[in-house]
């Protein structure tokens, strides 16, 4: 039997720059792989390396105008890592600059046949303190993306003078993914798509709007951060706020235009790669279900496999139901199978949270073996 990998834990504190020194500094060949990653994603959509760097220049403007301590941080990282500052900013706004730029060059009619996917095929739940075994709200998510992201992802734990402390998985280099903070607020992403994708402008990279809503003091101003920000193409977000034994979650499914909301029912709720609010379904076209139509069998199956819980839900069966191989390749847990531009997509990490707890665990490949390391903040 061969010994577990985990991914590494990095402890940040200090000014912005301070922090970013210090991240750079503890993982600069997690840093380089994942440079090395979206370099040739980006090289393979047809992008030289100075159109990179162009790209990457471009953002610095809009990152400063957002937080200009977010810029700080970043600088900290590519001095730490010993990479260009472009680098860094490559890597949390890969997004925008995966997608975004191929739909910039399409004519406005056609970009409905464009269907970028940030998170892959993620699956993400939480479980309210009624039907949580525990009493506490139980926050859980599969990130499907590159397979490469298992040996550049990381759990990075900040501590910030300036507000609450936070413990995210992310990957080396970016700001933020998916995680809690001090304050009992969780997070997790969703890849969504819909025809106005890209089309109204520049918005938030999507990292640091979601290392801002780990930054609020409570739920509900995590929820006014993503309502205040322009949003620059669809997610879904799984927002929650776990306090004791009680707690509240809400998914936010956002279009650079509008904002759709779902509630859990009978305590639980579940959330793939498609739309669920009727609302949204009725406003938006989703370029990106006919890629990806095992988002709605996902959805329903791990929701289903919950429901069937006698009494209440434990991790255990959290974990079963994001183990789940039905339809593999092609199933909640996603085994390694080729995707778009050459990559491989897999299921890099399953994260369960337990934010009132204040820890969190993490199981790297969890397609090979589900072992889950424990980190707490």
């Amino acid at each position: 039997m061969t010994t577990p990998e985990y991914f590494p834990l990095v402890d940040v504190s200090g000014t912005p720059h301070a922090r970013g020194l210090q991240h750079g500094r503890a993982v600069p060949e997690r840093v380089a792989g994942g440079v090395a990653l979206y370099r040739a994603q980006l090289g393979r959509r047809g992008l030289d390396d100075a159109t990179i760097r162009h790209l990457a220049q471009s953002m610095l403007p809009l990152i400063e105008a957002y937080d200009a301590s977010y810029l700080e941080e970043m600088r900290g990282i590519a001095e730490g890592a010993g990479v260009p500052l472009e680098d860094i900013v490559m890597l949390n706004c890969r997004t925008e600059m995966l997608f975004g730029y191929a739909d910039m060059k399409r004519p406005a009619e056609t970009s409905a046949d464009a269907a970028p996917s940030e998170d892959g095929d993620c699956t993400g739940l939480v479980v309210l303190p009624a039907r949580s075994a525990t009493g506490r709200l139980m926050h859980a998510h599969n990130w499907d993306w590159r397979q490469e992201c298992v040996d550049t992802g990381i759990v990075l734990r900040i501590r910030n003078a300036g507000g609450p402390d936070m413990l995210t998985f992310t990957e080396a280099g970016a700001l933020a993914r998916h995680g809690f903070n001090s304050n009992g607020v969780s997070l997790t992403g969703n890849s969504l798509t819909c025809h106005e994708d890209f089309q109204k402008g520049a918005g938030v990279p999507l990292v640091l709007l979601r290392r801002r809503v780990l930054e609020a003091s409570n739920l509900a101003q995590a929820m006014k951060t993503i309502w205040a920000s322009k949003r620059y193409c669809a997610n879904n977000m799984i927002l929650a706020q776990a306090s004791g034994n009680d707690g509240s979650g809400i998914s936010l499914e956002t279009s650079p235009g509008e904002i759709f909301w779902t509630l859990p029912e009978n305590d639980l709720l579940v959330h793939a790669n498609h739309w669920m609010s009727p609302s949204a379904v009725i406003k938006l076209r989703d370029p990106g279900l006919p890629q990806r139509p095992d988002s709605i069998y996902r959805q329903h199956r791990v929701e289903n496999a919950l429901r069937r819980v006698e009494g209440r839900i434990d991790w255990t069966d959290v974990k079963a139901a994001l183990a789940d191989e039905f339809g593999k390749p092609d199933g909640v847990l996603r085994t390694p199978k080729p995707a778009d531009f050459s990559s491989i997509s897999a299921t890099v990490a399953t994260t369960l949270m337990d934010a009132a707890n204040r820890v969190m665990w993490v199981a790297r490949k969890p397609y090979e073996a589900r072992n889950f390391q424990e980190y707490t903040l």
